[in-house]
């Protein structure tokens, strides 16, 4: 009998765990293998920002599922039809961007539910079930999804609190570059304005008990998004590690 997965990185959110994960871009299943043995906790496999689709996800997913880390799937939108596609494959978690409202937050959750709860469409033999192999997958699926919303515009902050509060959502990851451009500095996340408004926006995800998230490629920065609170915390993302390395070793080497 194939047995049913449990969401590891869900469960970890529910009991305060703090996770730490690495941002994918590559759309490559053989850097996905590589850094799914690091020791991360969660590897975000993106789809907005990279030029992956359902096939390359799908050779990633299998490459990381060996590995000690969560993946998660970012939609390149917040879209019934992607979301469908991406939970199919087998992600349990999926981060949906640019979530402005409380609408928006219900649209994102539904999409990831069977009916009655949602309006996800059923398959019976999709990667997610092992091709109908797993006994009551459409009834135990529900539970199992774990639903993070990017609040990332000062219209999603202001918002923040009923965004939070709306039922299924299990984590808000905050956007820096988006709210940096939303806020008036454009490609500056470390902005003075900018930081208030992130450590803002965790204190009051905390005083809710909701999960906060962030993306940073810096250490300090990421040290300081944990001190502040932040439970979900991506420390860097695979293009960056691949391009800084590469750089230093030419540099050594070449100069300049």
């Amino acid at each position: 009998m194939v047995e049913f997965q449990r969401n590891v990185f869900k469960q970890a959110l529910m009991q305060g765990k703090l996770q730490i994960g690495l941002w994918s871009g590559l759309c490559s299943n053989i850097a996905a293998e590589v850094i799914s043995d690091s020791g991360f906790d969660w590897i975000l496999l993106d789809t907005e920002h990279s030029p992956n689709e359902i096939p390359d996800l799908v050779t990633q997913l299998q490459a990381i599922q060996r590995g000690t880390a969560t993946p998660i799937i970012r939609p390149a939108w917040n879209d019934a039809v992607l979301a469908k596609r991406a939970l199919d494959i087998g992600a349990q978690t999926l981060l949906f961007p640019y979530v402005q409202n409380v609408e928006e937050a219900k649209r994102a959750v539904a999409a990831t539910r069977y009916p009655p709860q949602g309006i996800r469409g059923v398959s019976v033999a999709a990667r997610a079930s092992r091709y109908g192999r797993v006994p009551g997958y459409l009834t135990k699926a529900n539970d199992e999804i774990c639903v993070l919303v990017q609040v990332e515009t000062r219209t999603a902050l202001d918002q923040l609190e009923a965004i939070a509060k709306v039922e299924g959502i299990d984590g808000v990851f905050i956007g820096p570059s988006d709210l940096a451009a939303s806020l008036g500095h454009l490609g500056n996340p470390q902005h003075a304005d900018v930081q208030k408004a992130m450590q803002d926006a965790v204190k009051r995800l905390k005083a809710l008990g909701k999960p906060a998230g962030i993306l940073t490629g810096s250490e300090e920065e990421a040290r300081r998004y944990i001190d502040w609170g932040y439970l979900f915390v991506a420390v860097g993302a695979d293009v960056g590690l691949l391009a800084r390395n590469a750089d230093a070793l030419a540099k050594k080497f070449k100069g300049g």
